[in-house]
C-alpha cells in the first residue's frame, strides 16, 4: 500500500529542508493543478509551526542541560542575532513575515519559528506573521514553477 499523493505533498511541505519550496513542484509533478498544489503545500508547511512556536523554548531549555546542546544553542542564537538582529529589532513581525516569505535556502517556516524564539516574538504575533510569510512564499514558488519568474 502506498501513501496517497496528497499526503506525500503535505509531508514534503512539513519537512524542514524542503518545506513548500519542494512540495509545490512535487505536487505539480504528481499532476495537481497549481491551486491544489499551493493549498496542500501551505497546509503541510504550517503543520509544524504551532508545535515549534510552543515547544522550542521548553525543549531547548531542557537540552541546554547537556554541554553539547548548550554549545549548539549558543552558536545558533549568536549566529541568528548576528545575521538578523538589525532587521528584527527594527521591523519585528514584518521582518519575520518577509524572512519566511523569501523562498531561499535557510528561510521559511521552520527557521522563522527559530527566529521568533530567538528574538522573543510572542506566539500571538509570530503565528500570523509566519502564516503570511508561508502564503507569500507559496505564491512565489507556484508562479516560479509555472514559469512566470526565471532566475
Amino acid at each position: 500500500m502506498s501513501i496517497p499523493d496528497w499526503i506525500s505533498v503535505i509531508l514534503v511541505a512539513a519537512m524542514p529542508i524542503s518545506e513548500l519550496r519542494g512540495a509545490i513542484p512535487v505536487a505539480m509533478m504528481y499532476g495537481f493543478d497549481p491551486w491544489t498544489a499551493y493549498i496542500l503545500s501551505v497546509i503541510g508547511n504550517l503543520i509544524p509551526v504551532i508545535p515549534l512556536l510552543l515547544w522550542l523554548e521548553p525543549v531547548s531549555n531542557k537540552l541546554r542541560r547537556y554541554n553539547s546542546w548548550d554549545r549548539f544553542f549558543d552558536w545558533l542564537f549568536k549566529r541568528t542575532h548576528r545575521r538578523h538582529s538589525e532587521y528584527f529589532e527594527k521591523y519585528g513581525t514584518i521582518a519575520l513575515s518577509l524572512f519566511v516569505a523569501i523562498p531561499l535556502p535557510v528561510t521559511g517556516a521552520w527557521t522563522g519559528c527559530a527566529a521568533a524564539f530567538v528574538f522573543g516574538i510572542k506566539f500571538r504575533h509570530a503565528f500570523p506573521a509566519i502564516i503570511l510569510g508561508v502564503m507569500v512564499a507559496g505564491v512565489i514558488v507556484a508562479l516560479t514553477s509555472l514559469g512566470f519568474f526565471t532566475f
